[in-house]
């Protein structure tokens, strides 16, 4: 669906080329404003989302706001729908799978991500729309300050902070929010992410996208609210933080094959020498190999540990050519400047 602000300004232009055919009408459009779209994600937000699709209309005026309910009961489809949104389903449950949709069905210059319960601040999305525009970004996260521990459980905020760390040590540095719900990016990295994640852990696959391709990124800091009074959060601390950790550990293991069975190929090595010097002196010593099985094992070893050596070569060849197959997609779409 093109944006209704677009066609008004091509109608424009094409007034102007009749009325003055010397005027470049190429350059006019050239300069035409981005199409920003606005994400929102929503389960069960009907005691919130019609204030947030209302507040982000008033703070962007010419993007569109989708909201895409998945398998709400309350309502929310309704509530959205009637405050000037469109309104779209994903049935596949979690919010990784909802994601996945709306980049994929979503044509836009510049998307504005966001959660539907009112805890993030709209009217600062303007300044994260022209972040990306003008310091030509790929993405820009708003790191959650402040709100309060109603608004931000302590025992979320400590394991945010564990995560980022985690994150910053396996894959360089991070950002200090790297599961915030609201961002900005472009067209470039929406259409060339490879989304798998289901779940919440969609925004540490984010995040780990970003720093692997080593993309433009940038992040500031804005208000978190407190969620109103009917609405909760779904997120399910143990369940989900085991979740996102084992996403971390499978993107690690993706992108950095080789430091994976290159620390298991040391092990084993480490283990056979260790089992078999013993026999390897006995035999210096007398000639005699009196403990076999030992010799056996650590024989058996020592080739499990060059198996894992040239897997871990193999891998980070294929995980190099899908990193460049990425960069390729990334580069064959234009960027917002």
């Amino acid at each position: 669906m093109r944006n209704p602000s677009a066609l008004r300004f091509q109608d424009l232009a094409g007034e102007l080329q009749a009325a003055a055919p010397h005027i470049d009408i190429a350059a006019i459009l050239a300069k035409q404003a981005p199409r920003v779209a606005v994400l929102l994600p929503c389960l069960n937000e009907a005691a919130a989302i019609g204030h947030v699709v209302a507040e982000f209309r008033r703070a962007l005026p010419d993007a569109t706001v989708y909201v895409y309910d998945n398998n709400s009961t309350d309502g929310t489809a309704d509530v959205a729908k009637a405050a000037g949104a469109i309104v779209r389903r994903e049935r596949l449950p979690g919010k990784g799978n909802v994601v996945r949709r709306m980049f994929a069905d979503i044509e836009a210059d510049i998307y504005v991500l966001a959660d539907g319960d009112l805890t993030y601040d709209a009217s600062r999305a303007p300044e994260l729309v022209k972040a990306v525009a003008e310091d030509d970004l790929d993405m820009i996260v708003a790191a959650r300050d402040g709100g309060g521990n109603k608004a931000y459980r302590r025992g979320h905020r400590l394991g945010n902070q564990l995560f980022n760390i985690v994150v910053e040590k396996l894959f360089g540095q991070a950002f200090s929010d790297i599961f915030s719900g609201y961002r900005a990016f472009s067209r470039r990295f929406v259409k060339s992410f490879p989304a798998s994640a289901s779940g919440f852990e969609t925004e540490a696959e984010l995040s780990i996208h970003a720093l692997d391709l080593r993309l433009a990124t940038a992040e500031v800091k804005l208000a978190y609210r407190e969620r109103p009074e009917n609405s909760k959060s779904k997120l399910r601390t143990y369940h989900d933080g085991a979740r996102i950790l084992w996403t971390i550990g499978r993107m690690y293991y993706a992108l950095y094959p080789m430091r994976v069975f290159g620390c298991m190929g040391a092990g084993l090595a480490m283990l056979s020498l260790g089992i078999g010097a013993p026999v390897i002196l006995e035999f210096m010593r007398s000639g005699l190999v009196p403990k076999f099985p030992s010799a056996i094992l650590a024989a058996a070893l020592m080739q499990l540990s060059w198996l894992a050596f040239v897997c871990g070569i193999i891998l980070q060849a294929i995980s190099g050519s899908r990193r460049e197959m990425k960069r390729m997609r990334y580069l064959d779409l234009e960027s917002v400047r």
